[in-house]
């Protein structure tokens, strides 16, 4: 078939994702080019996420991109796309998912055996670099002096950061460090009982109109498909939204899909935690259940005073 062009942001981490899927797509005879574009989050640097919301900020151009017919593909960190796609396009498939863990990062520190340990070298009141409320409110749990402040920029620009000394400890997400080649970065990836991630974390998603080569799906991972799907109707059920203290995992366990997720308050003072079960035939039931269960443990009132 002729090639493919294939749409992405341009920087490193999301150039990563997309010669990965050009990688994939190279193995099964298809020729692409990859496009880049400057998405509305790409140009807002300096603001934090918490004041412009994230609802679409790094996937916008890309989609009005594929709609135009301009980019045949468009990848996307997953966790960035909303929970309703326009109209036309679908999500056809998605690569295996990377760790999906947050991960705490320390300036020239060995990788730590757990949290106490990273406690005994940070103190009581670190300052911490994170622009996200979902990783701030579960960690303040923890720390519940510790100051959190906004940190922007790619990957490499916030470890600059970190190491000039502008924080203590940075969390960032294991998988982008992982793939831009800085796994020895990782002082200590978190335990999911300590920090849920955020929904599709670490699962990159190829987007396209809905006639899409047939080609693109046979890339799909059908595992982290399923987690995806999970992971999205909870979100969806639970109302969606920009920067939600929400975190969700769904992993595969004997044959079955379980999946954890936790609605909290800025502050960590107020939490509700619930796991279930389900097929991995049917994510989106699971989804749907737990936001269920969630909602009616009180996490709509969570949400609704963030939103």
């Amino acid at each position: 078939m002729s090639g493919l062009r294939i749409g992405t942001r341009g920087s490193a981490l999301a150039l990563w994702q997309a010669h990965a899927v050009a990688s994939r797509l190279a193995g099964r005879g298809v020729t692409t080019e990859i496009v880049t574009y400057k998405t509305s989050g790409d140009r807002l640097q300096d603001a934090p996420l918490t004041d412009v919301g994230t609802k679409g900020l790094f996937v916008k151009e890309l989609e009005d991109a594929l709609l135009q017919g301009a980019i045949d593909v468009a990848v996307h960190s997953a966790k960035d796309m909303s929970v309703t796609l326009p109209e036309g396009l679908t999500v056809v498939a998605v690569l295996p998912r990377e760790d999906p863990r947050d991960a705490l990062v320390l300036p020239g520190a060995p990788p730590a055996a757990g949290l106490a340990e990273i406690e005994a070298m940070l103190g009581d009141a670190p300052a911490i670099g994170t622009g996200s409320i979902r990783r701030s409110a579960q960690l303040q749990a923890r720390w519940p002096r510790a100051r959190f402040a906004p940190i922007r920029g790619n990957v490499d620009t916030r470890l600059r950061k970190l190491d000039e000394g502008g924080f203590d400890a940075l969390v960032l997400a294991a998988a982008g460090l992982r793939r831009l080649g800085h796994p020895g970065r990782i002082t200590l990836a978190l335990d999911p009982a300590d920090c849920l991630p955020a929904p599709s974390q670490g699962i990159v998603a190829i987007e396209a109109r809905a006639n899409a080569p047939a080609v693109l799906a046979a890339l799909n991972d059908g595992e982290a498909f399923a987690s995806f799907r999970a992971e999205r109707a909870l979100v969806s059920a639970l109302g969606g939204g920009c920067q939600l203290p929400l975190g969700a995992l769904a992993t595969h366990r004997n044959g079955a899909l379980e999946m954890e997720a936790v609605v909290i308050a800025p502050g960590g003072t107020r939490q509700v935690r619930h796991a279930a079960s389900g097929s991995p035939a049917d994510p989106e039931e699971l989804g749907r259940r737990l936001a269920g269960d969630l909602a009616a443990r009180g996490a709509v009132a969570i949400l609704d005073e963030v939103r």
